[in-house]
């Protein structure tokens, strides 16, 4: 079984893309909504949050209080490492039992963010970097996203890759500025993996 990392910047439509492959059958393991789960259902992990951050970090409903903790590490690099440090190792175990589960599959998909190229300190053996202009990322961002603030979505930006990056870092790419219909990109794309592993 491969592994295919599928990244880009907030906005470009990284999940849109899943959604298609996953039309042709491809498992995808999305890095972010499985650390929104495991924030509100690892036991072990709220506590671990609650002791960084305190009771706040959860709201009335006992539900993980993500605009309240956004606003805690936005200027707080350093609060953000440590509770990314409680964080990460978590959905880095839940990766692998989610790998071990579809191990009869030709290649799956895991939506994350990516610092390296194929091979370099991870595990992935290819990367698709989805791409679009930052003028349309903002849009989509402020229309799914209402309650982040300009100031917030142009600080995550910042602390991402540009677009040029991301590309130097992936072997595919789709681009998703809707002057591209994304559905025959990801078939080729989807034949051209299957070719490769069959091969």
């Amino acid at each position: 079984m491969k592994v295919i990392g599928i990244t880009g910047g907030i906005g470009s439509g990284k999940s849109i893309v899943c959604k298609v492959f996953e039309l042709f059958g491809t498992p995808v393991y999305y890095a972010d909504l499985r650390a929104n789960w495991l924030t509100n259902n690892d036991l072990q992990l709220r506590k671990e949050i609650k002791e960084l951050l305190g009771r706040q970090a959860y709201d009335e409903n006992g539900l993980y209080n993500r605009k309240w903790i956004a606003n805690q590490v936005f200027e707080n690099p350093q609060l953000l490492q440590m509770l990314n440090m409680l964080i990460h190792p978590r959905v880095f175990e839940d990766t692998q039992q989610w790998l071990r589960q579809h191990q009869k599959q030709p290649y799956v998909l895991r939506e994350a963010a990516i610092s390296n190229a194929a091979g370099k300190g991870n595990d992935l053996d290819k990367i698709i970097a989805v791409s679009c202009p930052i003028e349309i990322r903002i849009k989509r961002i402020k229309q799914r996203d209402p309650q982040r603030s300009i100031e917030q979505i142009y600080s995550i930006i910042a602390r991402q890759k540009s677009e040029d990056e991301f590309l130097n870092i992936a072997d595919y790419q789709v681009i998703n500025d809707d002057s591209k219909l994304i559905l025959p990109q990801i078939l080729i794309l989807h034949k051209n993996l299957l070719a490769g592993i069959n091969s």
